[in-house]
């Protein structure tokens, strides 16, 4: 389904723009919560009433929490848990448990709808997005560390992961190299093999031609 935007909505697009939508996504939610409405010819025709209003509305937020949002940029919240051997997490570090994190910090109260993060399930460091508005998204850093040790210990975790990763990477990046060669060889033993079995052919014609 097509619906015209009311409101700015996070990764769909500003309000006033076009979008199609999946029916149940427009129909049980957008539409609801008064976000967009049916993009009937009707409608169309207010899109720059609607546009001019967003754009007021956001000018307006993005003064407002101007501030906060740099207070917010980032800021380092650290969260000590309790984890398995592997580092994965007994539960998980939940959105709502970053917004109470950064309003116990800082007094900033933050809806946890807000909060841009998938839950958290092993130690480690990560990034987590607050939006205010569309323009005005801080990202604060989450440290994610094991009961009874110190948060450096999630810093040294990431520096071990990124490592892996760069061997892992290495790796395949080898890997690949030496299939192509392997692929390569291969081409030209049967590019060699097929000048050999041309060049019996034509021994074959011209033997039999001599003999006739």
């Amino acid at each position: 389904m097509k619906v015209m935007l009311l409101r700015d909505v996070h990764r769909l697009g500003q309000a006033g723009d076009v979008k199609k939508v999946a029916d149940g996504y427009g129909r049980n939610y957008l539409i609801p919560q008064g976000l967009a409405v049916l993009a009937t010819p009707g409608m169309l025709k207010q899109t720059d009433r609607i546009r001019e209003k967003a754009s007021r509305e956001r000018a307006r937020l993005n003064k407002e929490f101007g501030a906060v949002a740099e207070q917010l940029t980032g800021l380092e919240l650290t969260f000590a848990v309790k984890t398995g051997e592997t580092g994965k997490l007994y539960g998980s570090v939940t959105n709502a448990m970053i917004a109470e994190a950064i309003e116990k910090t800082t007094g900033v109260k933050i809806e946890h709808r807000q909060v841009d993060s998938q839950p958290i399930k092993m130690l480690g460091v990560y990034s987590a997005s607050v939006r205010f508005t569309i323009d005005l998204v801080p990202e604060v850093t989450v440290v994610v560390h094991r009961e009874g040790e110190p948060p450096e210990t999630a810093y040294v975790l990431e520096e071990e992961a990124v490592v892996e990763a760069e061997v892992v990477g290495e790796f395949a990046d080898l890997r690949a190299k030496l299939e192509a060669e392997e692929a390569e060889v291969e081409a030209q033993a049967e590019q060699t093999e097929s000048a050999a079995d041309e060049q019996v052919t034509e021994g074959t014609q011209e033997a039999t031609a001599d003999e006739a």
